[in-house]
């Protein structure tokens, strides 16, 4: 039940966070990750500071912490999430010796400006569709500017568009407003849907059984983003309905999905589905 704890470990507000005030506190966590030096993030962080890598509680500064790895970043993206002092960073490392996807959330304490909470979804060959070379190609192909103020959507309803992706999972009947250009970037994946003209809805090939648990999120409405981490039952089939580590990073614009990035890990490489080497041969 480790998913269950770290999420009442998340913490939901702070009235004294400004987007400046995020800004720098992901620079900062980036320049440790290209660094491999934690203690450039980690001199910000609260007494009670937990860490997580693929829902496993560790010390940053631990030899098995990715952080502790100085990282060739050839993409990064970052959006601030003012009301729940939380931020979201993904991390392409395409062109690095050990080829990374790094999707990472933190939440920082009320205030106090300390970070309490870094969750990382950490992937890197044999996870779920993992390829950072395709993923780098597709992703900064897109273009995420930020969202004018005038067209921006409520906090309510992008954590909405959210919900509906994973409802969808467990719930055929659920629709997703999803507009062109009709794809989503699954780990190095470029997966189609198909465009409904008559309803305006693209509409992807999705289970319909699975009931999505334990989501968290980082809402930002200047960037027109929602980013949600779950636990996803049933990703890696050598673990039976066990929840693995999943984020979705979903930008919106006129009130439907535009791009979609997603970050999955596994326990065993391939995910009990597919070869590691070759993880689209029967996509």
């Amino acid at each position: 039940m480790r998913l269950f704890s770290l999420a009442i470990v998340a913490s939901t507000a702070s009235a004294d966070c400004t987007r400046a005030f995020l800004k720098t506190a992901a620079a900062d966590y980036l320049a440790a990750q290209i660094s491999g030096r934690p203690s450039t993030f980690t001199i910000h962080a609260a007494s009670n500071f937990t860490y997580f890598e693929n829902n496993n509680a560790l010390s940053p500064n631990s030899t098995n912490s990715t952080l502790t790895y100085p990282l060739k970043v050839d993409y990064n993206y970052s959006v601030y999430d003012t009301v729940r002092c939380a931020t979201f960073t993904e991390m392409v490392a395409a062109r690095d010796p050990h080829p990374f996807i790094i999707h990472t959330r933190i939440e920082y304490g009320q205030g106090d400006g300390q970070a309490q909470l870094l969750e990382a979804i950490v992937t890197d060959r044999g996870d779920w569709l993992f390829n950072a070379t395709t993923a780098l190609q597709y992703i900064t192909a897109e273009p995420w500017p930020p969202v004018a103020e005038e067209k921006q959507e409520t906090r309510e309803y992008l954590q909405k568009i959210g919900d509906l992706y994973f409802d969808r999972f467990g719930n055929k009947s659920v629709v997703i407003p999803w507009g062109l250009p009709c794809y989503r970037v699954e780990g190095g994946l470029y997966a189609n849907g198909t465009m409904n003209n008559a309803t305006g809805i693209c509409e992807q090939a999705l289970p319909s059984t699975i009931i999505v648990p334990y989501r968290r999120y980082v809402v930002d409405e200047e960037a027109g983003v929602v980013d949600v981490f779950v636990g996803f039952p049933g990703l890696d089939r050598t673990q039976g309905k066990d929840p693995m580590p999943d984020g979705h990073l979903i930008r919106v614009e006129d009130h439907k999905i535009k791009f979609m990035h997603t970050a999955s890990a596994c326990v065993v490489p391939g995910c009990g589905e597919f070869d590691p080497d070759d993880p689209f041969k029967d996509t």
